[in-house]
């Protein structure tokens, strides 16, 4: 499974890197880093980060490919 973050739109409140960190990992106080591929084990959590995300900006599997269009 693939995600795609919109940095654009990232606001840093880090609720991805509390829920799924072996995805997410915050650089400094702002810099987002993400796998874009989900490692195995990891989906539920990476869903539930794409849910908390208070600007809704995480894509993860048929969104990304929807958001590719």
């Amino acid at each position: 499974m693939r995600i795609v973050v919109d940095l654009t739109r990232c606001q840093a409140y880090a609720q991805c890197v509390f829920l799924a960190p072996r995805v997410f990992e915050l650089r400094g106080e702002e810099a987002l880093l993400y796998r874009p591929d989900v490692p195995d084990g990891q989906l539920d959590r990476v869903r539930q980060a794409a849910a908390a995300c208070p600007v809704q900006a995480i894509l993860v599997g048929e969104e990304v490919r929807a958001g590719a269009r």
